[in-house]
């Protein structure tokens, strides 16, 4: 009989212990006896770590033993193991989309530590609500699309040169567009890096000297993108250059574009001769003007922290104490003192460099930001909570540390892309911990400041993360795509009104002329599933894979029976 009759709907249930985190809260001998309860259910195990090598073990076994034809899974989030136990059921030749998983950790044990009783009939709920679902899935078949072995990299700063030699080193095709008219970013401005003191200005022509010279790689500078189109491995982007408009077919697309520097004009009188930003600093500590001064201070946090940019920079107090240091150097009887709110100095190095400059004779002057330092002439006077009163502290040179700002047309390229960014204009991850380089739309990677304030260092890691993940398509030559899609289950019903097309986040729909008139059209390698257009389409004409109208109905009769 075939697998999808009622009466040969054979499901295992396999609820996990998670060591302590659903066990110690929930009653896991009731929740198993009364899954053996449910219909359709052939067998049911608990486990202390269903992930596990042993867990996984188990379920091949059973899918064998007792010829099971559904798996159901309650444990954690399946944003991070349903991937694994799926894998797991192919293995033991079961179509991986006969699987459901259950959260009864997340969504229930860890919510309801307190209400063992209640958690328990809440985890009963949703046993209950996964087998209903179970019983109605259908097998699944993975979608494959060929990859073009080109990569294209928008930004030219370091952490955009970074990936472009990864994947170039590895033989692939890069295409890095790059807006000003050579390559560096932000880079070609810095003197010195902390904590190592390495020349900025050696590691910006030496990396810049390898894209430039690299054979399988191809710049455009003073170019800008100007549209994308397509999806994972079939990518088709325009090209704005000063020799006209290009068009090049890609597979991946990696967003380096960078941040720019908070210009503080009104903020604590800045003039940029005598006030400067660190940057600013920067360029005079390269040619040795510090020599010549006597007294510095500096202010940290200016600008940012507050109700227009209420996010921490992270690299600010970083370039403070190293130029405070590098200061010191060339004029070793200066004097120079930073005010700060908190010091941001992560990493065992950059604390090194911190202890340091204490030994060095730098100060540091803790300042309220209620109380902010205020500039009267040539001295920054500041209220010293340790004193109990205000200091008075004469400059030859004031450095104002600003924070890093995204790109002023970071939006506009997100709506390009296809990808989001955050209330700040930076681009926004997949996942901060799971896809920190990637996007939630397949293909496209992130890396450097784009993505946060950066320094060189975390710019180059990430260069190389992004190149990482980018290569693993184009190694591969082909993507496998989750069938869990939308699809067009009733194509007579589509009268074509576009509404999906236009709401569609991932360009994954599009409208052609049929025989029976315009209709919609899945790109199903584009498609996420994420339903908005099955949701929003008044006819009813599309439908999710594994999360059709019946399997839901079907869940939400078991919860309400």
């Amino acid at each position: 009989m075939p697998a999808n009759k009622s009466d040969d709907i054979r499901i295992g249930v396999f609820i996990c212990h998670c060591g302590s985190n659903i066990a110690g809260y929930l009653d896991m001998e009731a929740l198993g006896s009364y899954a053996e309860s449910l219909p359709h259910v052939a067998f049911v195990q608990r486990n202390l770590y269903t992930c596990s090598e042993g867990g996984i073990n188990e379920i091949k076994k059973a899918i064998g033993e007792k010829n099971l034809n559904r798996v159901v899974v309650a444990s954690c989030t399946p944003r991070t193991h349903e991937p694994l136990f799926r894998s797991s059921c192919a293995e033991a030749g079961l179509n991986p989309y006969l699987f459901e998983m259950v959260n009864i950790r997340d969504q229930c044990s860890w919510v309801h530590m307190q209400e063992r009783e209640d958690g328990t009939s809440k985890a009963k709920d949703l046993i209950r609500m996964g087998v209903a679902k179970a019983a109605l899935l259908e097998p699944q078949n993975p979608i494959m699309s060929e990859v073009t072995p080109r990569a294209m990299i928008i930004g030219g700063g370091i952490a955009g040169m970074t990936a472009a030699l990864a994947l170039a080193n590895r033989g692939y095709e890069v295409v890095v567009v790059e807006r000003s008219d050579r390559l560096g970013g932000m880079l070609l401005n810095l003197n010195k890096l902390g904590p190592s003191m390495a020349d900025a200005a050696e590691l910006a022509e030496k990396t810049v000297k390898a894209v430039s010279c690299h054979p399988k790689i191809t710049v455009f500078t003073g170019s800008s993108v100007t549209g994308v189109q397509g999806f994972i491995g079939k990518y088709s982007a325009d090209i704005e250059t000063p020799a006209g408009a290009k068009k090049i077919d890609l597979g991946v697309i990696i967003v380096a574009t960078g941040a720019r520097n908070l210009v503080p004009a009104g903020l604590f009188q800045y003039e940029g001769e005598k006030i400067v930003t660190q940057l600013e600093l920067e360029t005079r500590l390269k040619k040795g003007l510090a020599s010549s001064l006597k007294d510095f201070v500096m202010i940290q946090c200016v600008g940012a922290r507050n109700e227009e940019r209420p996010y921490c920079s992270r690299i600010c107090c970083q370039t403070a104490v190293k130029n405070a240091l590098l200061i010191r150097e060339q004029a070793p009887g200066s004097k120079v003192t930073i005010l700060y709110r908190d010091m941001q100095m992560y990493g065992v190095e950059n604390e090194e460099m911190f202890r340091d400059s204490k030994a060095r004779g730098i100060r540091y002057v803790n300042y309220d930001p209620e109380k902010p330092p205020r500039v009267e002439g040539s001295s920054v006077v500041v209220y010293n909570a340790l004193l109990g009163r205000e200091m008075k502290l004469p400059f030859d040179l004031l450095a104002l540390s600003t924070p890093l700002l995204s790109q002023e047309d970071s939006d506009e390229t997100g709506k390009l892309l296809r990808v989001p960014v955050d209330e700040n204009g930076f681009f926004l991850e997949g996942h901060v911990k799971l896809k920190p380089l990637d996007f939630a739309t397949d293909g496209v990677f992130l890396c450097g400041s784009a993505r946060f304030p950066a320094n060189v260092r975390e710019a180059v890691a990430q260069g190389l993360g992004a190149a990482s993940r980018a290569s693993i398509p184009l190694s591969k030559g082909s993507v496998v795509v989750e069938p869990i899609i939308s699809v067009l289950a009733n194509e007579d019903a589509c009268r074509g009104c576009g509404l999906c097309v236009a709401l569609c986040p991932y360009g994954a729909l599009e409208i052609h002329k049929t025989e029976k008139g315009r209709k919609v059209r899945v790109i199903d390698v584009a498609c996420k599933g994420c339903g908005v257009c099955a949701a929003t389409c008044y006819q009813h004409a599309l439908t999710i894979n594994s999360f059709t109208d019946d399997q839901i109905e079907a869940q939400i009769g078991a919860f309400l029976g």
